[in-house]
């Protein structure tokens, strides 16, 4: 009997995303399943997200959670092939942003929000009527990590929970009065974790309660440990430091590939054969209104404008580069705090031909982002893995990171205090602090090295080859539900459990593609 997996999380890709974790939940859901286990991801119903699902249907409906009564709702999403369920609960979740209003300012009732997530979730596992229960609930982040409490609170004990630290500084603070609203027994305020100091606290809830912690990368599962980066929850991951599992993050490497890329609309390429990234450029240049210029060096920016992503610190940077590199141009995409946005805007403004900002978010100009570019600048003050610098690897566009938290692990730099030629070894740069000195001078090193065509091309093959697929992770998932499941679930021929089940799935995708006129392909 194949092990039984609900997922619960604020985002999956395509269906809901503002950044890498609606990726991470989604590939790892991927790989996961193609190794047998059943799994179900669970998010909320956002506007038009039901509507992107192939035979949605309400399958229950559930009283007396936080925030009122839902529905609950189940399909298949086309693009990644996993079962989905949404809550839907159009005065919670019906808003055009999923955390944040139009101002930018957090939602006033996201505790109230995202604890119906978490209840719903904890009884959809146990079993709820009309849907088999399950054998692992796996909570992502802040926004669902009241799950494992709440099953605690059902006396659900047949089911067993992993929490996934994609960034503990996010936690879910709110304040007391709301501890009244989100459906928790006041006997478990304290003694479950969800008051931490004089707050109510999500993630430290979650990580209370839950019984295995992962982690979204080895060195990120050290740095949290400690006051710097654990952001107050430094003591409690250490008293359940023998139950947090390192397993580094992947990349969707059919959606991230520029060999089949169908957002490159005819000119993909490889580490073998790297003429079209140079039409890539071109297009970018003319997509952005940037100077069409075939020598120039592009630098790309993709991310959250915020200052966790030292997006501030950048758009001090960026005059004095496009002043000292008069063959530079920059390219920005992403959104976050607002006054990074508006000083990136007044840049692209000064800079016309040269920095070009476009804000907000676009799948199909991130992959050209990511296949245009030359470089890719991902500074970072903590970065608990750093998907971004994957997708920009995998397209030959060598990135500048911080030497923090994932990018640690997955940014070869051998040469920062060492000769330019060993850096035929390197799959990028690293730089250390956070000041406009520290992101200047790290992309002068870069320049200096584009110049020395052997080892660029050397650099860019490297990091093309690199292996950071979902499928190196799974094994790391599947072992630890086996283990919390031993004795209870017989994983009988997975192989074959998994290529059954994805034949009839692929069947099911294109039936309902057609319907819909989209391409299974």
């Amino acid at each position: 009997m194949a092990l039984r997996i609900l997922a619960v999380t604020s985002e999956a890709f395509p269906l809901a995303k503002t950044g890498g974790l609606g990726d991470a939940v989604s590939g790892m859901a991927r790989a996961v399943h193609s190794r047998g286990p059943d799994i179900t991801v669970m998010l909320p119903s956002y506007r038009g997200v039901r509507q992107r699902l192939l035979h949605a249907s309400v399958i229950g409906h559930m009283h007396g959670l936080p925030g009122g009564d839902a529905r609950l709702v189940k399909g298949l999403c086309p693009e990644s092939g996993l079962d989905i369920i949404v809550l839907e609960n159009d005065a919670l979740y019906d808003r055009e942003g999923l955390y944040l209003d139009e101002s930018g300012k957090e939602y006033s009732d996201n505790a109230i929000r995202f604890a119906a997530l978490s209840h719903a979730a904890a009884r959809v596992a146990a079993g709820f009527p009309g849907v088999p229960g399950f054998d692992i609930l796996h909570a992502h982040d802040w926004h669902a990590a009241l799950a494992p409490l709440v099953l605690r609170q059902l006396g659900a004990k047949d089911v067993r929970t992993v929490l996934t630290l994609h960034n503990v500084a996010f936690q879910g603070w709110f304040d007391t009065s709301v501890a009244q609203q989100i459906g928790i027994d006041s006997d478990l305020w304290d003694n479950a974790g969800l008051m931490h100091g004089d707050c109510v606290n999500f993630l430290h809830a979650g990580i209370t309660c839950a019984d295995k912690i992962t982690v979204v990368s080895g060195n990120y599962a050290q740095e949290i440990l400690t006051p710097e980066f654990g952001c107050g929850l430094e003591e409690l991951l250490r008293r359940r430091q023998d139950d947090i599992i390192a397993i580094a993050n992947g990349i969707d490497v059919s959606v991230w590939n520029p060999v089949s890329d169908p957002y490159l609309k005819g000119s993909q390429f490889s580490a073998d054969h790297l003429f079209n990234k140079s039409v890539c450029k071109r297009r970018l240049q003319e997509t952005f209104s940037l100077e069409p210029d075939a020598e120039s060096t592009v630098i790309g920016m993709g991310s959250r404008l915020t200052g966790q992503k030292m997006a501030d610190v950048a758009a001090e940077a960026i005059p004095f580069l496009l002043d000292s590199h008069p063959g530079l141009q920059v390219c920005v995409i992403g959104c976050g705090e607002k006054h990074i946005e508006a000083r990136l805007r007044e840049i692209g403004d000064q800079y016309p031909g040269r920095c070009a900002v476009h804000i907000g978010y676009s799948e199909e100009l991130a992959h050209l982002l990511h296949a245009g570019s030359d470089i890719l600048l991902h500074g970072s003050r903590f970065e608990p893995f750093g998907l971004t610098p994957l997708y920009a690897m995998r397209y030959g566009t060598i990135p500048i990171g911080s030497r923090t938290g994932g990018m640690v692990d997955t940014i070869h730099d051998p040469g920062s205090v060492g000769t330019d030629e060993v850096m035929g070894l390197a799959t990028g740069l690293l730089f250390d602090g956070d000041q406009v000195a520290d992101i200047y001078n790290a992309i002068e090193r870069a320049l200096r090295l584009r110049s020395i065509n052997t080892i660029w091309r050397r650099m860019q093959r490297n990091a093309m080859l690199r292996d950071f697929s979902w499928e190196r992770a799974a094994p790391a998932y599947l072992h630890c539900y086996q283990a919390l499941c031993s004795g209870r679930v017989e994983v009988v021929s997975p192989v074959l459990t998994a290529s059954v089940r994805e034949a009839k799935r692929t069947a099911a995708v294109r039936a309902g593609s057609r319907q819909i006129g989209i391409s299974a392909a």
